[in-house]
Order: C-alpha cells, then sequence, then structure tokens
C-alpha cells in the first residue's frame, strides 16, 4: 500500500522528509499517544532497547507525537533516546492520514487497559502521572515504510496493545 500522500509534507525535526527517508531506508514511524501515557513510556523503553540493533540494519526509526519539539526531546533524552528523529503534529494531520482515529473509552479505559496500566506502575522506568500532553483520545499506531509503500502495520485497538515490533522489521534484521 502506498504512503498517504500528505506525508511527503512533513519533515522530521532535523528537516528531513519521511518520504525522503523512506526511499533510501526503511522506517520505523511510531505514532505516539501523549507523553503522559504509560504505554507510550513502554514504547519508548521498547524502542530504546531495541534502537542500537535497528540502527545496525539501516531502519531509521522516526516517532510522531503531538507536541512541540523542545518538549518532545526531554522525554526522548529521558528514555535514552536522545537524537531519535521525530516529527511534531499537533494538529494530528499525520495521523489521519495513516488512519488513526480518536479511541472509544472501552479503547482507553477498558480492563485489559487498567490491568495492563496497572502492571507497568510498577516499573520505576515508567512513571505514573495524571498529565496529558496532546490528545488523550487519539490511538497510537506503528507502521514500516520503504520506498514509499507502507509495509507493516500496527494499529492499535486498545492502548494496551503491545506491537511485536522485531517481527514488524524481520525482513531487514541480519
Amino acid at each position: 500500500m502506498d504512503c498517504p500522500s500528505g506525508t511527503s509534507l512533513f519533515k522530521t525535526d532535523k528537516g528531513e522528509s519521511i518520504v525522503e527517508i523512506c526511499n533510501t531506508q526503511p522506517v520505523l514511524l511510531v505514532f505516539l499517544r501523549h507523553f503522559g501515557c504509560l504505554f507510550c513510556k513502554e514504547a519508548l523503553l521498547d524502542i530504546a532497547e531495541r534502537r542500537e540493533k535497528y540502527s545496525e540494519a539501516g531502519i531509521r526509526i522516526i516517532f510522531v507525537h503531538m507536541s512541540d519539539p523542545e518538549l518532545a526531546e526531554k522525554y526522548f533524552n529521558d528514555y535514552g533516546l536522545s537524537g531519535i528523529d521525530h516529527v511534531s503534529d499537533v494538529a494530528k494531520e499525520l495521523y489521519n492520514d495513516f488512519g488513526l482515529t480518536r479511541g472509544k473509552v472501552s479503547q482507553l479505559w477498558g480492563l485489559q487497559n487498567l490491568i495492563r496500566g496497572a502492571q507497568l506502575v510498577s516499573n520505576p522506568k515508567i512513571p505514573f502521572t495524571l498529565k496529558t500532553i496532546g490528545d488523550g483520545y487519539q490511538m497510537p499506531g506503528v507502521f514500516v515504510l520503504y520506498k514509499s509503500q507502507i509495509l507493516e502495520s500496527f494499529v492499535h485497538q486498545m492502548v494496551s496493545d503491545r506491537p511485536e515490533y522485531d517481527a514488524m522489521v524481520s525482513k531487514f534484521l541480519k
């Protein structure tokens, strides 16, 4: 499936077009909900653990968030992702282009989410906060892009869903 046409309009914090990057190397495009979200913090830790392996395989990681770039940098630094590529999409245009919608109450606060959230709170690397930076109803998603094509997609059904990142990029891992 082709990347949405609006993708070419978005540039990373370093001024590079997402489409230009994915035409030369595979991209793991990770859409976050908001920086106060426990599951987004878990995603940041998961990606930080894989960053070196993905970089060695030529996979570029790009985060999409609804925050200002400076605040995003602080969060990325806190989770071991200093210098990671990211795109600020406060208006959620890119989220919409990739079909990521606002969640229903059951997707955000369902029993499965509450149980997983309670488990995460015990992890000292994932501090609990009620602070919401961005749209707290926005659903996350993960996409693998290459040559202006979407090769893999993971659209969360519940905010607590945990993508299998390695499986998504397996064809590029050495």
